[in-house]
């Protein structure tokens, strides 16, 4: 038995099918963007420490680096 009733083999299933749907790519950008709710999230709660706003998100994403920022 695994998380919640849900076995290995279940769970491997379910992986390799959104892998054919949606391919590693884009799982892969899935699971970057949604990291990045849960850092900014967490930045919040601590109140804003280090969040990234204007310039300091585009050094972060490396926008100024290539010029594509302001």
């Amino acid at each position: 038995m695994g998380i919640s009733g849900i076995s290995f083999w279940q769970l491997l299933i379910v992986l390799l099918i959104a892998l054919t749907l949606f391919g590693s790519g884009r799982i892969r950008s899935l699971g970057e963007d949604i990291g990045g709710a849960i850092g900014g999230f967490r930045r919040s709660l601590r109140g804003g420490e280090g969040a990234p706003t204007g310039e300091g998100r585009a050094l972060e994403k490396g926008e100024l680096e290539r010029g594509e920022g302001a």
